[in-house]
Formats: C-alpha cells, sequence, structure tokens
C-alpha cells in the first residue's frame, strides 16, 4: 500500500476586513526587500512556481496587486486590498493510502484511508419500478388514507421530482425524514448529482456502519468531501469511482472534481430543494439495518412530532395532515421501520385508516414468542397495542413485512441441523442473530406504541428513554428475549451437537470440601443456619442431608433451593449439564416462566439419552470420554429420593442468572419461600446451590442473611474500619451510582452499611476463592486496560456494571426491607421497585459511572 508523502489541505481563500493581513508575508509595513545574493536563485525559483501555479487556478490578472511569498504559501492581495488568497500549491501531511479491488484494475486513492466510492443504487433495486415515474426507486404510499410515503434513495434530480409529485397529490407539509446512517455523498453526473457510499474491498455490496460512533454521518461526510477534493487536485482534478460491481466492465469510471461544489453532502441534497418550501422540513434519523433503533432515536423522532404542530393532539383538524416521507438506501428495511412509526402516530391522530379491513392483509403468522406474551400480558390495554401494531405492519407490508420476517428467521433457525461454519462463523449462530435482530423490532415497536399511549395525550413530557427508565421491568423482560432454548430438541445430545460437560470440569473445588462433604465449595454463614456449595450429585446430597441432620446438628426442617437455570442430568453417579462443544465454559440458560419447564426439559433430555443406548462423548475434569449412561436421574428425582429418607426436606428451583443482578421476581421468591418455611419452622435451615457455588450461590445468601436479620434481628454492627489502600472508597463500595442511591433512600446510609456487613459476614466463609462483591467491582473494571481487544474490554465492561447493579440492588431489598417489615411485606418487592421508587431511582441507574 503506497502512501503519498506531503498530502494535506486545499488552497483556501481568506476574505478579511482589514486591509493588511497579519500573515508571516505582510506583517511589517515596509516594502520587501531584495532577497540576498545566497538565496536569490531559491526565491527566485520558489516565486516562479508559485506564479505558474496562480496561472493555473486561474485568477485574473487584473485583481492581483502583489504577490508575496514565505515558506508557508503564496499571498495574493488585490489592487483595493480588500481581498487576500492564501495558496497552498502543496497537499502536506494527510498519509493518505491508495489501493486497488483486483490486480487488474489501477490503484488509487482510498476514501478514510481504506474505501472505495461505489455508486449507492444498483438497477435491480427498484423492484416497483419508480425511478422514472415518481423520482426515486421504490417510491410507494402506504395501504389506507394516511399521508405516508416510502422510497429508496433518490439523485437530486430525482428528490425534486418526489417533491413536485406530492405537491400533485395535494401535500401542503411534507416532513421528509431520512434514515440513513451511512455516510453518501453525491458526484456531479449529467446535470444531476448521483449518490455514493465507501464501501470496503471485502464486501462491495454492503454499505458501512458504526465508523465512527462520536462523529455523526454528516460530519463523516463532509470529511470524505474534503478528501475527496484533495484526492482530485493530486490527479488532475479526477477521481475513481466504481458503477459496476459485479462485472466490473469499464470500471473504475472517473469522475471530474474541480471544487466542492462538484460533490454535495446529503445534506445539500435534501434542503436546498426545501429551502423555498416553508412547510416543508428535512430531519436525519439514523436507523440500524438489523434489530431495534437506539433509545436516543426514538428521542430525536418524539422531537420531530414535539416540534410539528400539525402533528400535536391539540392540532386544527380543519388543516390536512402533513406527509410522512421516509427513505433509506433502497426503500425496503428501514424505511418500512419509518412508516409503521408514522402509521403509529397517526393512529393516535385520526384513529384506525379508514381503509377497508379486508384490503388489509395481516401476516397470517402468530408470533408466538414468550417475550411477547409477557409484555403484552404487563402493559396497559396490552392487547389493543399489540393489534394496532400488527394493523400498522400489515398496512406497510407491500415490500417488506417485519412479522413475516421474524417467522421466516425462526423457521430457518430450527430447519438447522447439525452446526456448520461459513467463512469462520456459526450458521446456528448467525440465524439466531437475525432471529433476535428481528423480534427485537417488532418487539420495541410494541414498546413504542405503549408510550404513545401514554405520553401522547400529555404532549410527551417524557422522552421515550426516560419512559422506558420509569418501566424499568421491560429492560428485564427483554434480557430474556432469547427463548430458543425453550424449543431446542432433546435429541441435540445424543445427535452430536452438543456435548455433556461434568460439574468437576465446570466447579473448581477452591474450599477443598469435595473429599469430605462429596461436593465442591460446601460452607456456612457463621451462627447461622445458611449454607452454600455447588450441585451436588445423589452421594454428596446424602452426605450432607446427613450431616445437616445429625445430633451435632440437628436440622429438622431443611429448605433445599437450587439456582440453576441451565439443564443438568446425573448420569451414572455424576452430574452433567449440556454446552456447545466449542465454548464448554460458555453455560447455556433457558429462559422460563415457570421452573417446572426446566424439568420438563430434564425429564425429557434423560429419557433420550437412556433411550439411545450408545456411547456419547463427554467431558470431565480429566479430558474428553466416551461413556454409555446407564442411569440417570433429574435433579427433582434426586431430592424426591431423599425427601423420603428425610422428611423434613422440602425443595424449589428458583432460576437465577449468573454475574448480574437477580430479577425482582427472584427476590420475592427467594423471600417468600423463606417466610413459609419459617413460618412452619422458626429454626428452619436453608441450603443454596448453583453449578460451582460460587457467584449465584453467594447472591442468594447474603439475601437471606439480610432477611434472617430482619426477622431475628441485626448483630451489632461495628464502626467503619479505616482502610489505607489505593481506592479505599471502591473497596467499601462507595461508587458515585451508589452513592446517589444512597442519598435517595430513607436512612439510606445505614441500609448501605448492613448489606456490607452481610457480604463480608457471607464472603468470610469463601476466603480461598477470593470472592468478594465490592471487590470484584473495581477489580473487573480495571481488567479492561489490559484487554487483548475491544470486544474483551467491552465484556469487562459490561461484566463490572452488572456487579454493580447487583450490589446496588442488594441495597434496594434491604431498604425494601426495612419499610415494608411492619406490613409483613405483604406488599412484593417487584411492586414495591415499581410503585414507590419508580420515579426516584431508574435515571440513576441508567447512569451508571463508577466515578
Amino acid at each position: 500500500m503506497q502512501k503519498p508523502k506531503d498530502v494535506n489541505t486545499r488552497g483556501t481563500a481568506v476574505r478579511p476586513s482589514v486591509q493588511i493581513m497579519g500573515t508571516s508575508a505582510s506583517a511589517t509595513s515596509q516594502a520587501a526587500p531584495f532577497a540576498p545574493t545566497h538565496q536569490a536563485d531559491h526565491q527566485g525559483n520558489g516565486m516562479a512556481e508559485h506564479r505558474r501555479f496562480l496561472q493555473s487556478v486561474n485568477i485574473r490578472n487584473s485583481k492581483a496587486k502583489s504577490i508575496i511569498t514565505n515558506k508557508v504559501a503564496p499571498v495574493v492581495i488585490t489592487k483595493n486590498c480588500r481581498e487576500e488568497f492564501q495558496i497552498h500549491d502543496k497537499i502536506q501531511s494527510a498519509n493518505y493510502s491508495m489501493g486497488r479491488i483486483s490486480d487488474l484494475l489501477p490503484e488509487h486513492y482510498l476514501v478514510l484511508g481504506e474505501f472505495f466510492m461505489v455508486q449507492d443504487v444498483y438497477n435491480r433495486a427498484d423492484v416497483l419500478n419508480t425511478t422514472k415515474s415518481h423520482g426515486s426507486p421504490n417510491f410507494r404510499k402506504v395501504k389506507g388514507n394516511y399521508p405516508l410515503f416510502g422510497m429508496g434513495q433518490p439523485s437530486l434530480s430525482g428528490f425534486k421530482q418526489v417533491l413536485q409529485r406530492l405537491q400533485i397529490d395535494g401535500c401542503e407539509e411534507v416532513i421528509f425524514i431520512c434514515l440513513r446512517e451511512e455516510p453518501v455523498v453525491f458526484f456531479r453526473s449529467d446535470g444531476d448529482f448521483i449518490p455514493y457510499t465507501p464501501r470496503g474491498r471485502e464486501n462491495l455490496h454492503e454499505n458501512l456502519h458504526d465508523l465512527d460512533r462520536e462523529l455523526s454521518a454528516e460530519q463523516i461526510e463532509l470529511s470524505i468531501r474534503k478528501e475527496l477534493c484533495d484526492f482530485a487536485k493530486l490527479s488532475e482534478n479526477m477521481f475513481y469511482v466504481y458503477n459496476d460491481i459485479e462485472h466490473f466492465k469499464d470500471e473504475p469510471q472517473q469522475v471530474q472534481i474541480l471544487s466542492e461544489e462538484d460533490i454535495h453532502v446529503t445534506e445539500e441534497v435534501y434542503k436546498r430543494p426545501l429551502f423555498s418550501q416553508p412547510l416543508h422540513r428535512y430531519y436525519r434519523l439514523p436507523l440500524p439495518m438489523e434489530g431495534a433503533p437506539l433509545e436516543e432515536t426514538f428521542d430525536a423522532f418524539v422531537n420531530i412530532l414535539r416540534e410539528t404542530p400539525n402533528l400535536s393532539l391539540m392540532r386544527d383538524s380543519s388543516r390536512p395532515l402533513p406527509a410522512l416521507l421516509f427513505s433509506c438506501q433502497v426503500g425496503v428495511g428501514r424505511t418500512n421501520l419509518g412508516l409503521i412509526l408514522g402509521a403509529l402516530v397517526f393512529h393516535r391522530l385520526q384513529g384506525a385508516s379508514k381503509n377497508p379491513r379486508h384490503e388489509i392483509q395481516k401476516s397470517e403468522h402468530k408470533l408466538d414468542f414468550q417475550v411477547i406474551q409477557l409484555l403484552i400480558s404487563r402493559l396497559p390495554k396490552g392487547q389493543q397495542v399489540l393489534d394496532e401494531v400488527d394493523d400498522a405492519v400489515a398496512m406497510c407490508s407491500e415490500m417488506h413485512n417485519i412479522k413475516n420476517a421474524v417467522y421466516e428467521n425462526k423457521l430457518k433457525l430450527e430447519g438447522i441441523g447439525e452446526d456448520y461454519q461459513i467463512q469462520g462463523s456459526s450458521t446456528k449462530g448467525y440465524f439466531l442473530q437475525r432471529t433476535l435482530q428481528s423480534l427485537e423490532r417488532y418487539v420495541y415497536l410494541l414498546i413504542f406504541n405503549a408510550y404513545l399511549h401514554d405520553q401522547y395525550p400529555q404532549a410527551f413530557p417524557q422522552n421515550f428513554s426516560q419512559w422506558l427508565c420509569m418501566n424499568a421491568w421491560i429492560y428485564r423482560l427483554l434480557a430474556s428475549m432469547d427463548s430458543s432454548e425453550l424449543s431446542a430438541p432433546a435429541s441435540l445430545i445424543t445427535d452430536g451437537i452438543r456435548v455433556l460437560v461434568s460439574s468437576e470440569f465446570l466447579a473448581t473445588d477452591l474450599l477443598s470440601t469435595a473429599k469430605e462433604m462429596k461436593v465442591a465449595n460446601f460452607r456456612r454463614v457463621s451462627k447461622m443456619a445458611l449454607y452454600g456449595m455447588a450441585q451436588p450429585n445423589s452421594e454428596a446430597l446424602a452426605v450432607v442431608m446427613s450431616y445437616l441432620t445429625d445430633q451435632r446438628r440437628g436440622h429438622s426442617t431443611i429448605l433445599w433451593l437450587n439456582l440453576q437455570e441451565e439443564l443438568v442430568l446425573e448420569a451414572n453417579g455424576q452430574m452433567f449439564t449440556p454446552r456447545e462443544p466449542g465454548c464448554l465454559e460458555q453455560p447455556i440458560p433457558v429462559c422460563v416462566q415457570h421452573p417446572q419447564q426446566l424439568q420438563e426439559m430434564e425429564l425429557a433430555l434423560k429419557q433420550d439419552v437412556l433411550r439411545c443406548e450408545k456411547w456419547l462423548e463427554v467431558i470431565t475434569e480429566q479430558d474428553k470420554q466416551m461413556r454409555m449412561f446407564k442411569t440417570c436421574h433429574t435433579i427433582e428425582e434426586l431430592f424426591v429420593h431423599q425427601k423420603s429418607i428425610h422428611p423434613g426436606l422440602s425443595y424449589q428451583r428458583i432460576p437465577m442468572s449468573d454475574c448480574c443482578a437477580p430479577k425482582e421476581e427472584v427476590f420475592d421468591h427467594l423471600l417468600e419461600a423463606m417466610k413459609s418455611s419459617l413460618a412452619e419452622n422458626p429454626k428452619c435451615a436453608f441450603i443454596f446451590n448453583c453449578h460451582n457455588g460460587k457467584d449465584r450461590t453467594t447472591a442468594a445468601m447474603v439475601i437471606a442473611t439480610l432477611t434472617l436479620w430482619h426477622i431475628n434481628g441485626f448483630p451489632e454492627c461495628e464502626e467503619d474500619e479505616i482502610v489505607s489502600v489505593p481506592d479505599a472508597k471502591y473497596t467499601k463500595g462507595e461508587f458515585e451510582v451508589v452513592m446517589q442511591v444512597v442519598r435517595v433512600l430513607p436512612d439510606g446510609h445505614r441500609v448501605k452499611r448492613e448489606v456490607d456487613v452481610a457480604l463480608d459476614v457471607v464472603s468470610e466463609t469463601m476466603t480461598p476463592m477470593h470472592y468478594h462483591l465490592r471487590e470484584i467491582i473495581i477489580s473487573t473494571y480495571r481488567q479492561i486496560k489490559m484487554a487483548k481487544s475491544e470486544a474483551d474490554a467491552q465484556w469487562l465492561r459490561l461484566r463490572s456494571l452488572q456487579y454493580l447493579e447487583r450490589y446496588i440492588y442488594l441495597i434496594l431489598f434491604n431498604c425494601y426491607l426495612h419499610l415494608e417489615k411492619k406490613d409483613s411485606w405483604r406488599r412484593s418487592f417487584s411492586q414495591w421497585m415499581y410503585q414507590r421508587y419508580r420515579y426516584n431511582l431508574p435515571l440513576i441507574l441508567k447512569t451508571q459511572a463508577y466515578i
């Protein structure tokens, strides 16, 4: 890759308001003296070069009074001394890159250091064949009577034709919204300006996304235009572009660039034709190619509604509605999403479209996803919200149907048998991502419509992002959107697609308890009937139960709480869990509404393993092995057997997510289970386990410790000790966001101190693990600086924030226990979070920070 030297700035014209400029060439009032003899040749040659350059830039001789040179650039001062031009004849130090698509094509300069300029829209993209008749590809009006229009990317002349078409159709007010997130520039061609986009060599058919999150598309377009002008000056006012990327016939093409006016950016193409139309407005609302828009994008759309009086509920009903015109590259995916948003807005203004219902055919596919069912069940007027979105989807479905896209991606995902790799990527992973992205887009439409129901009548006092914070339960719901495991066949193990991984491989026995107790990381909270451990097999379960019920401890009533959300099976006396062969350390959580679903799936897995009667590959502590399983048991079956021996044993499964804050419902289930058991026997013992007895087990033990302290009384809390270590405030949990929450809560400092004591008490039982929630928050954060890649850094940042969120939720739960104790916690923690602190905490939690 060749990098030319000294290629930086273009020539600039400066028009000062004073007669004499303060440049290095004109700083003194004296006339320029003759150069000394030893400099004469050098300056004479420089002057000759500058004069030749002035002729090349075509400055009229009648304007020039004098020409003064220095080491920077020649300066031209006009006769009336009112204008001064500083000319740069060299473009310096830009380190522009050069490259070629193939060895058969010429080398030329690359935009932004690596990209080729490719014609934006190819002819076959215009499925509706409207470029000639309407000015843009795939121009259309939605079904029904709403003034909603969509289209692909037009040229400058094409956009003018579109505006004329809307005027003919009687549209007095037009709000045009460009939905493109990628940069687009327009080259002059035959009296028009044609759109081109930068694209990478590896995929010339795909536009660029997320080039620089700190720069807007408009800023990137301006940078590209500056580069293109520089390239042209270095290449005799020509630049190479590509029109045919299928066959590369007669490619690349040369375009002439004499000045910036030969290149337009998107804003110029759209705003200039609208300048003489006071009722027409232009906005850029970048939407992603796949998945749901960002919350700030929804906020920007809401701001458009606020700025448009004719879209207010208080609008003059005698005036026609403004036309909403949406555009992306080819007018399909993102344009379709924009049209649906517009349809939902018009529905709130005018009610349902007057188009006969039989003319708008809804998708025949019912989206039977758990996340949709739960969302609709909790949203006010949930079914109405769903029906309105489905009507809008059908109304705008001429070129694309969001619901059909979800359904088809789901079918493709379910149709994959044995997973295989394409260009290093998992096919199953690819279609899972596509399914989740299309589902996320549909779900966010439901959420946004619910927002419109709530906020439109009030003229949007809250942005969409603020409203979501006030309904934080939606975030929890979205986190469990991937319910693909619910439909995963039980035969994945016996078909060899997944492997069984033993508990010994997954759960390192850091506390060295396996030898005595037959289970890893067994421990007890000091002076309390609280125990934690990894997942026990039938032998370990018998040993632990004998230990708890012996004469020394004498627990007659025991509640065992299993926190696993993965499938677990005992086979030949050893505990196993299914994993992907390439990601043995990565758990496969199953998002269920009821724990019984996990039991049913484990039972199906057991039956399939026993039925197959063949050797299966398993991963043990030592290595890969082949095993023939003669006996299999589900976890529940193991506890049913123990209950027949120890009648005082009760078993519940409360799935908890790893490494993050438990859901509010998990707090509710744990509290209710403990209250019920203590009501029967105040001396009941509580045992918690997850797969390794570390993360989830510790969180649950802290919750149980706080609960028992509220019921039986708190121990004496010592004064805060002085910690003399670097960043001591973080070791003490004094993160900025935590302290903001503490300042909001009644008696917040005491509430936090009690949680800290509970964390210390539980962590004392597991010192060899070096696992303490407050410390792991900051230690994980510090690892970001040593991350090997940006992906690793993002993962560490997320993990640290998840631990921080868990810490905050423990503080909130302790505050709830204090405030609701007088009513014996009749109101659940979920209800308390939603009702009492709905308006005080969500925005604080969303802006989580360390300092």
